[in-house]
Order: C-alpha cells, then structure tokens, then sequence
C-alpha cells in the first residue's frame, strides 16, 4: 500500500439559507474543486468510498449540505462525524451566516418562501433553522457572516482561504477567429484587427495562416500593426488586475479578422506568449483551419 498518497481536501458548505451558498460552490468550482450541490449528508461517506474505488483522483472536492436535503439534513452531523473512518480524507466545515434582517431582504428579492416556513412567514423559518443549524456552527473551522458581503467579496474570501498556491485561479483564454463565421459569443474582449494590411491578398501566403511564420512576419512588420501592440499591450496590463481583483476565474480576449485566418492568428499568438509571462494562458483558433475543411 502507497503510504505517500495524498489527502483528498473535503469542504462541506453549510449555513443558513440565503447566506450565499450558491455563490461559495461556484467559487470552489472556479478554483479546480470538484464540486455538488444539495448532496444528502447520509450519502457523504458513501460518496467518497465511491471515488476511491473508483481509481479516481479528485484531490479537491466541495459539497454543499443544507436543509434542500430535508430529512437527511438530520444525518449531517453524524456524517462529519463519519468521516473520522477515511483517514486520507481532510475535511473542513465551512458555515455561512447573515443576520436575520439581511437574509429576509434576500428572500423578498427572489420571492421565494423559506424551506422551513412553506407559506408562511420567513422570519419564522429563520428561527427555527437557527436552532437546528446551532451545534454545526459550532464545529465549522470557518464562519463567514455575508450580511454585509457582496457575491464579489464573498469570492475573494474564498479564493484567499482556500485557493492553494499550485493552482491556477485566473486564466487568460486567447481567441482568434472570422467575423464571417460569426462572432464568439463568450468573449470578455475582441479587437477587430481588419484594418491591418491582409496577407490573403499575397499569392504565396493566401493558402498559409498566422500560425507560419512567413504570415506572421508580414503581419508583425507593419508601423501599423506595432502601434496596436503598443497601445493594445498597455490596455490589458491594466485590465487583467482589475478583472483578476474583480473575481473572475477567466478573461476570453478574441482577435477577429474577416476569414479568422491570418491577421487575428497572428495577434492571438503573439499575445498567448506574451501574457503567459505572468497568467495561465490558452490558445484558441477557431477558424484557422476552416478553409482546409
């Protein structure tokens, strides 16, 4: 038996309804965990058995247990307790608070009735969640109280507490394609880089793209292009903090041209190794190769 293998990271979210659960397991999935949602505390243990059996090899896993899971919610402490049998598995209780006031408002936001109050008054269904939710708050190693908290603060406080210094939180998607294929319709940024001399127009370089070097010389050579690199190089130094501090778990920035086969490819290349300097980057070229079929 491997006696070197590592722990599996185990995150259980919990807390009061309205508190920002939702945006904590979309902060975990941004930062690599394997995440679920509404998970029925008595399958917890199971679940990890599972995935050891299984050969899988998810070292960071985030779920999320709350009163959805109705009768089984009642099984959550005997779960965590449970888990003291699974000595590769570190578990960390995360409980997310608001004060009363605060989570009514959210309630009469989303006009939703509160699970433990069907109907009836959610100040009510409060109370009695906090009476049932009291010992678990006293075992969570983290109490993060949201009253006060925007869904962007709340992420940044995550990312600071459990993001791990090997992982990659923030990456930078380049894109290159045709505005006649149609623009992409997840980009955070596209430059429009038509006004650029365009190598279709050079018998020898028509069949190549921005991927060989002869287009991309011819590319790179013009006064014109050097002036966008300038100006454009400038913008996204100052730009990729702002989004990073902003919360993002990625920035898709895309150079179109007409055909997406020259002109964008040899921008998005230049600026996939230029900005992998400092951020995970990836390459994309959607319609470089289109016209090969």
């Amino acid at each position: 038996m491997d006696n070197t293998q590592k722990e599996t990271e185990l995150i259980i979210i919990t807390g009061m309804s309205g508190a920002g659960k939702t945006v904590a397991i979309q902060s975990f999935e941004d930062l690599g965990f394997y995440t679920i949602d509404n998970l029925p505390p008595a399958l917890l243990l199971t679940f990890i058995r599972l995935m050891k059996d299984s050969g899988k090899t998810m070292k960071r896993i985030a779920v999320v247990m709350d009163l959805r899971g109705g009768d089984f919610f009642d099984s959550l402490k005997e779960a965590v307790d449970n888990l003291s049998q699974e000595p590769s598995v570190s578990s960390t209780l995360l409980f997310l608070d608001a004060d009363n006031q605060t989570l009514v408002s959210r309630y009469k936001e989303s006009r939703r009735s509160h699970p433990l109050s069907p109907g009836g008054l959610v100040l009510g269904g409060l109370k009695k969640e906090r009476d049932l939710l009291h010992d678990l708050q006293g075992r969570a190693k983290y109490i993060y109280n949201t009253s006060n908290m925007s869904p962007r603060e709340l992420k940044e406080r995550i990312y600071n507490d459990f993001s791990s210094a090997s992982s990659n939180v923030f990456t930078v998607n380049v894109l290159s394609f045709g505005f006649k294929h149609g623009m992409p319709i997840d980009a955070d940024l596209v430059f429009d880089v038509r006004f650029l001399p365009n190598p279709f127009y050079i018998e020898e370089l028509k069949p190549l793209t921005g991927l060989d070097k002869e287009v991309s010389d011819y590319v790179l050579k013009w006064t014109e292009t050097q002036t966008l690199i300038d100006k454009l190089t400038d913008l996204l130094h100052f730009l990729i903090p702002q989004y990073k501090n902003e919360g993002k778990a990625q920035l898709v920035i895309a150079f179109g041209c007409t055909g997406g086969q020259h002109r964008s490819v040899t921008l998005a290349e230049y600026y996939g190794k230029l900005l992998a300097e400092q951020n995970k980057t990836v390459v994309t070229h959607r319609d470089a190769r289109l016209r090969e079929g």
